[in-house]
């Protein structure tokens, strides 16, 4: 490890910087320093945004991904080695907000359907009944999952930013997981890989939910985030208030939140037999 990454780290560690904001960080600088092959602390401000460009136009990434390596830029010039932001400036693309591509409650009761694998169907439940992004169910543990009468919750240590939160555990989801760990005995972790030690990780999380999408053969766009997208959207649905939604899925700004409002269906109508909270109850049967 070179003294400046060595510092970099330091730096994020000293600010409370999550373990993958660490790491996506550190990747996005070693991907600069590897197209210019010099040490990063001797670029001008030029260079980085030619690099930012080329990660546009040469490479083909997303707005939001050179976002990201600006973001790591900024806090490495500025924040690491004390470059004044108006002489250093580094650009950010606006990247327009777009609308997700919803699933409908029959969609996703076909996806959990034609996801063979018990570990990855289970997973992708849970992040649906329970509002997660698809880090934060690989990373749950089995003592995440309070299934105390008097507290039923699911406990997120590892949410967005470093922040802890609690989450709705269902009737349904509980049921479920009983299940599941009557039959694979987890220990520490609550999803493993094929060792049986480590967690599901995050590549396997979603080629698991685009096989089971194509199985499905759904056309609708959009990855395993599309489950916390119809969770918030459902639950709305179903009377649950914004400022509840807003804590469920650990949103600092409930304008993030408020964004779900225009996705809302005024045609649903919720059974009345099945509790609003309980989103898997009420799929329908295939």
């Amino acid at each position: 490890m070179t003294p400046l990454r060595q510092r970099m780290i330091d730096a994020m560690v000293l600010r409370g910087f999550s373990p993958r904001t660490q790491e996506s960080y550190a990747d996005a600088i070693y991907g600069m320093a590897k197209f210019y092959r010099r040490d990063p602390a001797q670029y001008s401000a030029q260079e980085v945004e030619a690099y930012l460009l080329h990660m546009i136009n040469e490479r083909h990434l997303s707005y939001s991904t050179m976002n990201q390596a600006a973001c790591a830029a900024r806090f490495l010039y500025q924040k690491v080695l004390g470059r004044e932001r108006e002489l250093f400036p580094i650009a950010m693309a606006k990247v327009p907000a777009k609308q997700p591509e919803l699933l409908a409650r029959e969609e996703i009761a076909r996806l959990f359907a034609c996801c063979a694998h018990p570990v990855h169907r289970i997973l992708l439940q849970t992040m649906y009944a329970a509002g997660l992004r698809v880090s934060e169910a690989c990373a749950l543990r089995v003592g995440d999952i309070d299934s105390h009468s008097d507290r039923i919750c699911i406990r997120v240590a590892c949410g967005k930013g470093g922040h802890a939160r609690y989450t709705l555990l269902s009737a349904t989801l509980l049921a479920n997981l009983r299940t599941f760990v009557r039959t694979f005995h987890p220990r520490t972790w609550l999803f493993c890989n094929h060792t049986g030690v480590q967690p599901v990780n995050i590549q396997s999380a979603q080629r698991a939910y685009q096989g089971s999408r194509h199985r499905a053969r759904i056309m609708k766009s959009g990855g395993p985030h599309t489950l916390r997208h119809g969770f918030a959207t459902h639950l709305l649905e179903g009377g649950v208030d914004l400022f509840t939604i807003q804590k469920l899925l650990g949103h600092g700004h409930i304008s993030t939140t408020a964004r779900y409002l225009h996705l809302i269906s005024p045609q649903f109508q919720p059974p009345k037999d099945v509790d609003p909270l309980d989103l898997l109850a009420g799929l329908p049967k295939l």
